[in-house]
């Protein structure tokens, strides 16, 4: 493969944006690539981690060989607490679409509860005057009831933020 060409630390601000613009354009491909580049002259830059997380979630359904594990070491970069499990939230709450996508409603079932608990943690940790995390717990419940799924929070897995983020639900 050849190296990709470093960008400018002033192109930063540029870039951010592109990377911003070919997310809402559905291309998250592109998206993914600019994140990469702005974090190999910023390794913290915390628009560009959540940007590249995003966009990495988006790619989910695309067959590109993006699950769960592409995105853990971004989120392990993360280093604001609410932000961790907010993100968290998203990424499991939009695996478990991916999977429900695919017809393949028992696996999907428990990470949407994974979200749920990463969402509940998030509302935990803010103001209430910042409703993110309890707007997207609600679109899960009501994710749950719409496609006739289970509410039992409690039997669903268990996350090792440290384990293996497969395609298959783990033991319990």
């Amino acid at each position: 493969m050849p190296m990709p060409k470093p960008i400018a630390r002033d192109a930063v601000p540029a870039a951010l944006e592109k990377a911003q613009q070919y997310r809402l354009l559905n291309e998250p491909l592109e998206a993914e690539s600019i994140c990469r580049d702005i974090l190999l002259v910023e390794p913290d830059h915390r628009d560009a981690l959540t940007i590249l997380l995003l966009a990495l979630t988006d790619q989910f359904d695309l067959h590109l060989g993006v699950n769960l594990d592409a995105c853990k070491p971004w989120l392990a970069k993360m280093s604001d607490e609410y932000e961790r499990e907010y993100y968290s939230g998203i990424m499991f709450e939009r695996w478990g679409k991916s999977l429900l996508g695919k017809g393949l409603s028992h696996q999907a079932v428990p990470w949407i509860h994974e979200a749920m608990r990463c969402f509940d943690r998030a509302a935990s940790l803010c103001d209430d005057d910042k409703p993110d995390a309890i707007l997207r717990w609600n679109t899960c419940a009501r994710i749950l009831d719409r496609h006739g799924l289970s509410f039992d929070i409690a039997s669903s897995l268990t996350r090792d933020v440290e384990g293996d983020y497969s395609d298959e639900v783990p033991t319990r």
